[in-house]
């Protein structure tokens, strides 16, 4: 017999773009909050972002991503004192090279029920990130480190070249601003 104790009342909407499949190759921009806000990562001191020992793992196993994800590229990538920020390219199954402009000409989208289903790749930008997290929190808890992830993670396809450059110039300015940070917590 079917749960009915909620009857789908309090379901919360999906963030996720409804017509996109995030294993499609494209450059995904990613935040990824520590729980409850917490600086786990590091400081802020003179406009420069000083990693913590945590902030060093999630450093190193971020540029991991591709030896676990071959069909991967990093891009631009920065550890705040209480989140991440990173540009993930998932590429073209078969190539070992993609140039950035087809990288940021999204594929013609089809319609869901052609190809949502089709083994387009192996790695879902949803399993890269839960990979990502589960490694971090496993480093930390081997090493005695207090450290928690918040649950969720936001994500946002990035559309052309434009929207790259000015992603790409936020992650790499986010300490300058951190005290007007959408994120700042004291």
């Amino acid at each position: 017999m079917p749960n009915l104790k909620y009857q789908n009342k309090y379901r919360i909407p999906s963030a996720r773009w409804p017509a996109w499949d995030y294993r499609w190759p494209a450059l995904y921009f990613i935040t990824i909050c520590t729980q409850h806000m917490r600086h786990y990562f590091g400081y802020i001191q003179s406009k420069k972002m000083h990693l913590s020992p945590i902030g060093a793992i999630a450093h190193v196993l971020w540029h991991e991503i591709p030896h676990h994800n071959p069909n991967t590229r990093l891009h631009e990538f920065i550890a705040m004192p209480n989140h991440i920020h990173g540009i993930i390219e998932i590429l073209e199954e078969d190539s070992n090279s993609v140039q950035t402009g087809h990288a940021l000409s999204l594929p013609n989208t089809p319609q869901p029920a052609q190809s949502r289903y089709q083994n387009i790749g192996s790695s879902s930008i949803s399993t890269i990130i839960g990979g990502y997290k589960s490694a971090v929190t496993k480093h930390c808890n081997r090493l005695d480190y207090e450290f928690q992830w918040q649950r969720l993670y936001y994500d946002i396809v990035i559309r052309d070249r434009r929207a790259y450059e000015n992603i790409s110039n936020y992650i790499i300015r986010n300490p300058e601003k951190w005290n007007n940070d959408k994120f700042y917590r004291k």
